[in-house]
């Protein structure tokens, strides 16, 4: 890590633009069929490089973990929000996908003057980023903040599946799956049904096609 120009410009021109303290926020789990949507918003020195940053989509989990620890040490703030599958269900994942980032943001100690938001929806139908925000389309291949927020979304998320879910509904074998719609997941699914983790409002298909 070194103090210099960072080479992604979308936070320097958030500070040319006369804002002095820009966050990142992203989710991770929005496709599963268990588990919580979880968001980050990540507040990063000005000019700090960490080596190997990047979207969390593209680094191996050992790289997600080091990266991770990294990122929760140098940030000059940090905060991990989620959304229950029971609410997901009731509100639908995308108004859960804007709660959860809002909630991360929300839940910064130092306010933002501006919040860089990963992808091109910034509301659902119910909730919405109300803070001052850009969103940027493929955000966590561009912005620090924002991959750093990927980071810890992702790795945050893995570890309360393969760490509580796994444990506490040993039968669908989370860790390996992490929720996700896999083969073994959904075998899991036809030999013990649903379980509370389960986003029930995701497995509407599987149950019609269950004899």
């Amino acid at each position: 890590m070194a103090e210099m120009e960072h080479p992604w410009s979308i936070e320097e021109q958030c500070f040319a633009a006369g804002y002095e303290t820009v966050c990142g926020a992203d989710e991770a789990g929005a496709g599963p069929l268990a588990g919580p949507v979880y968001a980050a918003a990540v507040i990063l020195p000005r000019g700090l490089v960490i080596d190997g940053l990047n979207d969390s989509k593209t680094l191996t989990e050992k790289k997600r973990e080091a990266l991770f620890e990294i990122i929760r040490a140098e940030a000059e703030d940090y905060c991990v929000a989620w959304v229950e599958a029971e609410e997901i269900d009731g509100i639908d994942i995308l108004n859960a996908r804007m709660k959860a980032m809002q909630l991360a943001i929300d839940g910064l100690k130092k306010r933002p003057d501006f919040a860089l938001i990963d992808g091109n929806r910034d509301r659902g139908s119910l909730c919405a980023i109300t803070a001052p925000h850009e969103t940027v389309v493929g955000g966590d291949g561009k912005s620090a903040s924002i991959a750093a927020a990927s980071i810890l979304a992702k790795v945050s998320r893995d570890r309360f599946v393969t760490e509580v879910l796994d444990k506490e509904y040993p039968l669908y074998q989370f860790a390996k799956h992490k929720g996700y719609g896999t083969k073994l997941h959904y075998a899991m699914l036809d030999a013990y049904g649903p379980c509370p983790a389960h986003r029930r409002s995701f497995l509407k298909k599987w149950e019609r096609g269950r004899p």
